[in-house]
């Protein structure tokens, strides 16, 4: 996500990295550049002057301490100011005391509302809650059935009522999940237009009778600025306490997740990042802040892993990474636990520094499959010492995986640059300097 942002944002700030002191000539022409940067994301016009003043005064006069560069202190305010901008810390969904807690979630036509739904409904699940989906969109075609096609999936009830009219349902899901131990009840409600009248009210009206312990708003981050406008004027009528900002995942330019903050006065919640009912993120300001700067988001990155990983199957990783033990069926097997973490692009772009390989979003996942079927085309003994594969052995393994022997000499021979790179990090050499050697730099 944002990589487009991120690289513009690097290349804005390069001309400091080679200064000695910061002065107001290098500084504004610096800052000016980050300017058109975030103009160019779509971020809201008044959000950006008022940022990059804040910027500009804080970085005026300030002391440049001998280990620290003038670009590095620019990217330290900017950074701390990008957090400030998206709220500072991180705002959860309020869970009530009482039973059942009350989520109502509101939006645009093809906002994704009703995937949203679904994902927080298994979110809230995976955390030991009873949720229950209540379909209250009875207005677009199919939206009852999807809901509750997502609702079997993560086996999580929907209740329904034929017939009946989106303030009824709602209205019946809460004394239903009351009968039937549901602690938490999430409405899906119909989009909407902000101009629609009779629409608004319908929402309105929901919310006055169940009076829900949390509303959502839920916006479609790819459409820039016009995601920021449509955001306050649902506000004005709704009165919402969050944001729920979806499709992340795509080429998205990041002025919503810049200015909706500032401009609404109410918080990002979560972020969809996927189709996958999985592909849901708690918004993290300083984690998002650092990812827009190209820092990566490790912690983030440790989370899914935690999620993902058998921890015992990990420490068995770990000692054979220590004692150079790791073979192609270990890496065979840990890339499907990858897979599992999201796609490709996204698991990368919490690494620091990834960004600068190149576009994370033109990584082809499709050539992994390539990668796995030349790893399943080999003998065990050939997966535990790759120094047994000759030539007769390349040819059959090229053969059974559908490649190339060319691809598979690639193959070979990164894992072997792998390996060596794993015994040189055992051995306590600097990340870093590895890092270095292998881009050649």
């Amino acid at each position: 996500m944002f990589e487009t942002l991120t690289e513009k944002l690097d290349g804005a700030l390069r001309k400091l990295r080679g200064q000695h002191r910061i002065s107001e000539e290098n500084t504004a022409e610096a800052l000016n550049e980050v300017r058109t940067v975030l103009l160019d994301a779509d971020v809201n016009l008044g959000v950006v002057t008022s940022f990059i003043e804040t910027v500009r005064q804080k970085a005026a006069g300030r002391e440049v301490v001998a280990s620290v560069t003038p670009g590095q202190l620019i990217i330290k305010i900017i950074y701390d100011e990008l957090v400030a901008l998206m709220g500072s810390e991180r705002s959860d969904i309020t869970i009530a005391a009482d039973i059942p807690s009350v989520i109502m979630v509101a939006g645009l036509q093809g906002s994704g509302k009703t995937t949203f739904s679904g994902k927080l409904a298994n979110m809230l699940k995976a955390k030991g809650r009873q949720p229950l989906l209540v379909a209250a969109d009875v207005y677009r075609p199919a939206a009852i059935d999807q809901l509750q096609s997502l609702g079997e999936q993560i086996g999580v009830p929907v209740f329904t009522l034929p017939g009946a009219t989106a303030r009824e349902i709602a209205k019946r899901a809460i004394p239903y999940a009351k009968e039937n131990a549901r602690d938490t009840v999430i409405i899906d409600t119909a989009g909407r237009l902000a101009i629609d009248e009779a629409m608004m009210q319908e929402v309105e009206d929901i919310k006055a009778f169940v009076k829900p312990h949390e509303t959502l708003f839920v916006v479609d981050a790819m459409i820039g600025q016009d995601a920021v406008n449509t955001a306050k004027a649902f506000h004005d009528r709704l009165q919402y306490d969050g944001v729920v900002l979806t499709k992340l995942d795509g080429d998205t330019r990041g002025g919503a997740a810049l200015s909706i903050r500032s401009v609404v006065g109410k918080p990002v919640k979560f972020v969809g990042t996927g189709e996958k009912m999985d592909a849901l993120e708690p918004f993290h300001p300083d984690r998002m802040a650092s990812r827009i700067l190209g820092m990566g988001d490790i912690v983030s990155l440790v989370e899914k892993a935690q999620q993902t990983f058998d921890q015992k199957e990990a420490a068995k990783l770990q000692e054979k990474l220590v004692t150079s033990q790791f073979t192609l069926q270990d890496f065979y097997e840990q890339l499907q636990q990858v897979k599992k973490m999201g796609s490709m692009s996204q698991v990368l772009s919490m690494i620091p520094g990834a960004s600068k390989l190149g576009n994370l979003n033109d990584v082809d996942e499709k050539e992994l499959k390539y990668v796995e079927a030349i790893i399943l085309s080999m003998t065990k003994e050939e997966r535990a010492n790759p120094s047994v594969i000759n030539g007769s052995r390349r040819k059959r393994i090229a053969k059974g995986s559908g490649t190339t022997i060319q691809e598979v000499n690639k193959l070979l021979t990164q894992f072997a640059e792998m390996q060596k790179m794993m015994r040189n990090f055992t051995k306590g050499k600097s990340f870093a300097r590895m890092m270095g050697q292998r881009l050649g730099r």
